[in-house]
């Protein structure tokens, strides 16, 4: 540690740090723009200038380093001057557009000219400008209000590991482009709006849409992956706007996918916002009534033998307890979440948990990935190996056994089926010995392993890797499984799966039920269920659910309702109601419970907190909101004492193939729409980006 004084107060920090920490972690505000603390510093904007004694100028605090003793001032008449005259450097050719610019209210160069500028500038020259870059259908750019502070250089380059920004020229003619013009290629590419600390970079569809004083701000979860970003949800009136992330730095960091940020415009398309009833083989528009009266009507006299449910991949964790109470209610035990087919043993929470953790990653020193493309399926998990990666040099060993994959960090495609889980499981592959030599192996399992018809024997293989090379200890647990559907773990923490004598999806699908209720499952083709079955869906979107329905339940999205999410790592979340859901649309668990009233099974719940006591019971994590981190509770793994045969020699399958449209709402999104049909062109056009840098 080291001890220096900071205008007049002393203040001990971590060797290595720099006088801008120092300074903050004293309570001083340092202006800046070029540094971030995510970024490698790179000291350009020289707006953070400070007093250091016994030094002829004012100094960069951002790029020196802390010393003994050091004595540092913040605010001295030097300070102000240096500081004015960088920002009327700065604003020498910013074009001061302010009221047509949509960084206005949240700009970082307004802030700081108003706190630490002049009220006057001394040059009267012409103002230089730049052509503006086409980046693609969600960063718009005006560059001529750059002021190259490079934060979206070093993003693109660091973090999200895809170096298609740099500059071209110098001085004044500098510019920063993709060098050969092209839509970014990033999963993480929206971030740069939120580093911009000008109106350079801001977001294509929230154009000249609103004013930040004017939207209602409200916390809430991301549910178009399995990672569980906490986002804040910006709303005007009956419309999102916008989604922006939360800091955490367990979860997110300060990141955010381009689909969870930017398809916020499918959720006012393709919308259910009134029951239907299909009569004479069309669907007809019906009330709440009569919704419920066919759907009764046809429930009367069937074995409840005959009776299933399914849950998708959107769903809060109330409408999946209200769901499965409403199941046993009947008599059914039918019940399955895994509509891609995934064989997952729910014996125990540590088989399907990343149990990690996300901030875990960071202290692997060798990662094995099966079946997965982390880069599609996870962007923000994926950015925290790469963080990783970069942390050890880009020495850290990362084998992926699958489809060949273009990830953001060094890896060895050691192949593309399970059949060599077999070599490193008895330590024969070159592989198994860096992961043995490693004094925290990371094993990551996807989807794309596990929805198969042996997906419980590649499982429970790759249990017992993770056990042969060490990563299962009391203080570390090193076998983690990535999911890709932002319900499933919180339904398989419920028990949403078949009962003892229950039917699993496709059982339930292939003619095994005469009344299937359908909440919210749209990743399978209608055609799959027998002609003779009666479907309920229930859910937001008129997608590939609502085509095969007998009768519609017009329910929530998430953004209308307050829910309970359980992330990939088993983290439980809540997110809370941002706006109403259109027309007479109802939250899922009040639909459920108004239903079971109809037929007389009334569910013992009338409110939330009700429900989520009722949760609680079933399994008490629900009662801990956030994350209890623990190491493996024993080596036995899924199957038990009668283990699943070894897996087939068949090469796993991407579970993601399309990043941009993989749900109900991004498919119904105009914006992800575009970056889908433009992402092959896009990627042909990156490595030429990437040599000529």
């Amino acid at each position: 540690m080291v001890k220096l004084i900071v205008d007049g107060s002393e203040v001990e920090v971590a060797a290595g740090s720099s006088v801008l920490q120092a300074c903050e972690q004293a309570g001083r505000e340092i202006p800046h723009f070029c540094y971030h603390e995510r970024l490698s510093v790179a000291g350009n904007c020289r707006m953070c200038l400070v007093e250091i004694e016994k030094a002829p100028k004012p100094i960069a605090s951002c790029a020196y380093p802390v010393a003994e003793g050091m004595v540092v001032r913040t605010d001295t008449p030097m300070v102000r001057q240096a500081r004015r005259g960088v920002m009327e450097f700065l604003l020498i050719n910013h074009p001061l557009d302010c009221p047509i610019c949509d960084q206005g209210g949240e700009c970082d160069l307004q802030d700081q000219a108003y706190a630490y500028g002049g009220d006057h500038s001394r040059y009267a020259e012409n103002k230089r400008a730049v052509k503006d870059k086409e980046l693609g259908p969600i960063v718009k750019t005006v560059m001529t209000r750059c002021i190259q502070c490079t934060r979206c250089i070093r993003f693109a380059t660091e973090i999200a590991g895809v170096p298609e920004l740099g500059a071209t020229a110098r001085g004044e003619n500098m510019e920063v482009g993709t060098y050969v013009e092209h839509a970014l290629t990033s999963e993480l590419s929206g971030n740069l709006i939120d580093i911009c600390p000008v109106g350079a970079l801001t977001s294509k569809p929230y154009a000249f849409v609103a004013r930040p004083w004017e939207l209602t701000k409200t916390d809430s979860v991301d549910v178009l992956d399995a990672v569980g970003t906490p986002i804040r949800v910006d709303t005007k009136g009956p419309e999102v706007l916008r989604f922006l992330p939360r800091v955490n730095d367990e979860i997110n960091d300060e990141w955010m996918a381009d689909k969870s940020r930017f398809s916020f415009d499918g959720l006012k398309r393709r919308r259910l916002d009134r029951p239907w009833i299909r009569q004479n083989g069309r669907l007809v528009q019906a009330t709440w009534p009569d919704a419920f009266a066919a759907i009764a009507a046809r429930l009367r006299g069937v074995d409840p033998k005959r009776i299933g449910a399914v849950a998708g991949d959107l769903c809060d964790a109330e409408s999946m307890m209200a769901l499965k109470d409403l199941m046993g209610a009947l008599g059914s035990q039918n019940l399955d979440c895994r509509q891609d087919g995934a064989q997952i043993d729910a014996s125990r929470r540590e088989f399907y948990l990343f149990n990690s953790t996300i901030a875990g990653i960071e202290a692997a020193d060798a990662i094995l990935i099966v079946g997965s493309n982390p880069r599609r399926e996870a962007p923000i998990l994926n950015a925290r190996i790469r963080k990783r990666w970069l942390a050890t040099g880009g020495h850290m060993p990362v084998g992926l056994i699958g489809p060949q994959a273009e990830l953001t960090y060094g890896v060895t495609h050691l192949g593309d089926g399970p059949g060599l889980l077999a070599s490193l499981q008895d330590g024969s592959h070159d592989f198994a010995q860096m992961l043995r030599g490693a004094d925290r192996p990371l094993v990551i399992v996807g989807q794309g392993a596990l929805r198969r018809p042996d997906g419980a024997a590649v499982l429970a293989q790759t249990w017992r890797v993770a056990a042969s090379v060490g990563a299962l200890s009391a203080d570390w647990h090193g076998f983690n499984m990535l999911h890709s559907a932002a319900a499933r773990v919180g339904a398989l923490d419920l028990g949403f799966l078949p009962g003892a004598s229950g039917l699993d999806f496709a059982g339930m699908v292939g003619g095994g039920v005469d009344v299937l209720w359908n909440l919210g499952a749209d990743e399978f083709d209608g055609a799959r269920i027998g002609a003779g079955t009666f479907v309920i869906y229930q859910g937001h979107h008129g997608d590939r659910g609502a085509a095969r329905a007998d009768v519609i339940l017009p329910g929530s999205a998430y953004t209308e309702k307050d829910g309970t999410y359980v992330n990939t790592e088993g983290r439980v979340q809540r997110g809370y109601r941002a706006l109403f859901a259109p027309g007479d649309a109802r939250e899922d668990w009040r639909i459920l419970r108004a239903f079971s009233a109809v037929i007389g099974h009334a569910l013992p719940y009338d409110d939330i907190d009700a429900l989520r006591g009722r949760m609680e019971q079933v399994n008490p994590v629900f009662a801990r909101v956030g994350l209890a981190r623990f190491g493996a509770s024993d080596q036995s793994g899924p199957g038990g004492a009668n283990p699943p045969p070894l897996p087939e020699a068949a090469p796993f399958v991407e579970a993601v193939t399309d990043y941009y449209q993989t749900n109900p709402i991004s498919r119904a999104s105009l914006t992800m729409a575009e970056c889908s049909r433009i992402a092959p062109a896009a990627l042909a056009a990156a490595p030429l980006a990437v040599a000529a840098e």
